[in-house]
């Protein structure tokens, strides 16, 4: 059997599946292959990069400020000229660690779909130290 991703949502609530999204402790966002806006998360703890409703159907470049405006053209350039597939960077932010991460998207004949961007607040994530194992739960 050859599973697609979508038959392994097979039953699932699309309700379930947004709850998902936004139980995900990172930010989500969905640009199409037209550089346009069409999905974002609504994180539980609250976005790191706030979005509005309004950011829906707006191109990627108005979300972003001037100064990089340059840098998302040419990473989504690259992306739809298949040169690379990912995109990282990480920045202080209001004494905050942020890791964000661009992946390109591509269809199963290849075409270029649009560009998935994560990002999460990883500053707790850089203060783990040794281990923390499951063995250490409490039973039931």
């Amino acid at each position: 059997m050859s599973d697609t991703s979508f038959d392994l949502f097979e039953g699932m609530d699309l309700d379930v599946l947004f709850a998902l999204f936004d139980t995900l402790p990172i930010d989500v966002s969905f640009v199409n292959a037209d550089d346009e806006v069409t999905y974002f998360n609504l994180p539980a703890a609250g976005r790191i990069f706030p979005r509005t409703r309004l950011d829906i159907g707006r191109t990627v470049q108005r979300c972003h400020p001037p100064q990089s405006v340059d840098k998302v053209q040419r990473i989504l350039d690259d992306f739809r000229a298949k040169k690379r597939s990912t995109a990282d960077f990480w920045l202080e932010l209001g004494g905050k660690f942020i890791y964000i991460r661009y992946f390109a998207i591509y269809g199963k004949d290849g075409a270029y779909q649009g560009t998935l961007e994560v990002s999460q607040d990883c500053t707790e994530i850089r203060s783990l130290q040794g281990e923390k194992k499951l063995e250490g739960e409490p039973s039931v």
